[in-house]
């Protein structure tokens, strides 16, 4: 099959390289000529585990495109992916700014039935609005071409993106007729072949699905980060009580362990989206708030116990950071709980040496370039040399089993805050170390 996807962001790159990667030819866009140089030069512009090899290859193989024009890529393909980036705006609400004026492109170049899918993580009813727009670009023209417009949200885990694609838990599908559901179902045929996957909906259903995917994992990790601090007040250790809810069938294991809070590009946004779309909607959506709320908060349960460790004034005090990402396996650093907590450390005087196998540049060229006092080290352990205590902020593979007799020497105080509770506290209490985690009593 022929298909166009515009945008080469997290999802457009991903879903571009695992539909060629099936034997498609795709053509990718973009409007960025600096990232299709670089795509063209072998160059990927994220990190995600098996994304360069599969991108790569299939580029050599000429069945993946990269282009800034979106003419050409509508005149090659009968099938338009819509994969462009939906920031979150000043009030919680999805930005459409940039999925409608590709929606008005495709109205003006398309010549043939196209098959509009949008890939986007966008509100309840934007089908509608795309619809609209590109009708709009058709009437202008004086053209009368048919085309559908499909809503197929991603459900893709940054980390495992790849992975999730081949081998999708579902394939959620919103359209109108049952011929644009025919070709959905041929397109995504290779990526479920060994059981029934594919889920068809009308396409309010559809985008309504996304969101209310995140909220609801969203949820359960604010719920596990309120328990964990009711725990830190009533003495209990809400490493126990996870083992003791999470084997009740009806509740598992997943997204039940506490942390300094979630991050990335889905949750929050979607999230605060979700809770505009209600009260647009005169709804008061009081638990998605209380979700938001709780994780806002708790990105700063680190900061707050090294304060109260080491008390208000941090000057002369240093610190190493153990991640930057906000979850291991991508360099993204979208909310991540290391923002708020060096952020946090800084403004009290401390200096930070932060370590992270991926995010480097994410932290020096965007989310971090204008805080002062940080050094970046190239292992962990050189983030240690004289730093006053460690901090976890990413459960990165690598901090799973860390020499920790290397860790004590390295430290001016073997003092450790573990924002993720990967080590066992008996152990480390037994060698030396002040170790302090989330819901557990100091």
């Amino acid at each position: 099959m022929n298909i166009s996807i515009v945008g080469t962001g997290y999802v457009g790159l991903v879903t571009g390289a695992c539909f060629s990667e099936m034997g498609n030819h795709v053509v990718c866009v973009d409007v960025n000529e600096e990232k299709i140089n670089k795509l063209n030069e072998g160059i990927i512009p994220i990190y995600e585990p098996g994304l360069e090899r599969l991108v790569n290859e299939n580029r050599d193989a000429e069945r993946l495109v990269f282009t800034t024009y979106i003419k050409e890529a509508l005149d090659q393909t009968n099938i338009c992916f819509i994969a462009v980036g939906t920031p979150m705006g000043e009030d919680g609400s999805a930005d459409l700014q940039y999925v409608l004026a590709v929606a008005s492109e495709i109205g003006k170049y398309i010549t043939k039935h196209t098959y509009i899918i949008n890939k986007s993580t966008v509100p309840v009813g934007t089908a509608d609005k795309v619809r609209e727009a590109v009708t709009e670009a058709l009437l202008k023209r004086g053209s009368d071409i048919t085309f559908d417009v499909i809503s197929n949200p991603e459900f893709l885990k940054e980390g495992a993106a790849v992975s999730d694609f081949m081998k999708p838990d579902r394939v959620v599908v919103g359209a109108d007729n049952e011929q644009a559901f025919g070709v959905m179902r041929e397109l995504y045929a290779p990526f479920t072949v060994n059981r029934e996957r594919f889920i068809t909906m009308d396409v309010k259903s559809s985008e309504m699905t996304k969101y209310a995917a995140n909220s609801m994992l969203a949820t359960k990790i604010s719920f596990m980060n309120e328990i964990a601090n009711i725990c830190e007040k009533v003495g209990a250790d809400v490493n126990k009580v996870r083992i003791g809810i999470g084997s009740d069938s009806r509740i598992g294991y997943s997204f039940i362990y506490p942390g300094c809070g979630y991050g990335g590009s889905c949750f929050p946004k979607d999230v605060q989206a979700l809770v505009r779309t209600a009260k647009m909607n005169g709804y008061d959506p009081k638990l998605l708030q209380s979700v938001e709320d709780v994780n806002f908060e708790q990105k700063k349960s680190i900061s707050r116990k090294v304060i109260k460790r080491f008390g208000e004034d941090l000057s002369g005090k240093a610190f190493a950071i153990w991640g930057l990402s906000f979850k291991p396996e991508t360099d993204d650093m979208r909310d991540a709980a290391s923002i708020t907590i060096i952020k946090d450390l800084v403004a009290r005087g401390a200096k930070v040496k932060a370590y992270d196998p991926k995010a480097f540049h994410e932290a020096q060229t965007c989310y971090l370039k204008d805080v002062e006092n940080i050094e970046y080290v190239e292992s962990k352990y050189s983030a240690l040399t004289g730093s006053d205590a460690m901090i976890l902020v990413t459960e990165w593979k690598e901090f799973r089993s860390p020499d920790f007799d290397e860790i004590i020497k390295r430290l001016a105080n073997p003092v450790i805050f573990d924002g993720r509770n990967q080590y066992n506290s008996k152990r480390l209490k037994e060698m030396g170390f002040e170790y302090y985690q989330i819901g557990v009593v100091e």
